[in-house]
């Protein structure tokens, strides 16, 4: 399944009611397993970006509509990339010829 890395960023709601956000961390993992994904990690950072949530997730659709669900809630903004394992790199590479 592709793996899948989400830069999140508090909103100001999302600063505002920032005590309930470990319990939304969980429902996330949560919807992410009844879409048949799951919550590889999660990780508070400091920095430009205030959280990073690696994902395993169908598809690119399936991550698309993710992000876009998590951002229609409004406590954070994502920025969600692809990303390509050790193995997935090596194959990509070969292709070069």
């Amino acid at each position: 399944m592709p793996t899948y890395i989400s830069l999140l960023k508090y909103t100001q709601q999302g600063v505002k009611d920032i005590k309930n956000s470990p319990g939304r961390i969980e429902a996330a993992r949560k919807a992410i397993e009844e879409v048949g994904g799951k919550l590889l990690s999660y990780h508070v950072t400091m920095g430009q970006y205030d959280g990073i949530a690696m994902l395993e997730l169908a598809d690119d659709k399936m991550a698309a509509t993710f992000a876009l669900g998590v951002g229609k809630l409004g406590n954070v903004s994502t920025e969600t990339m692809r990303a390509f394992t050790e193995e997935e790199f090596g194959e990509i590479v070969g292709h070069l010829g």
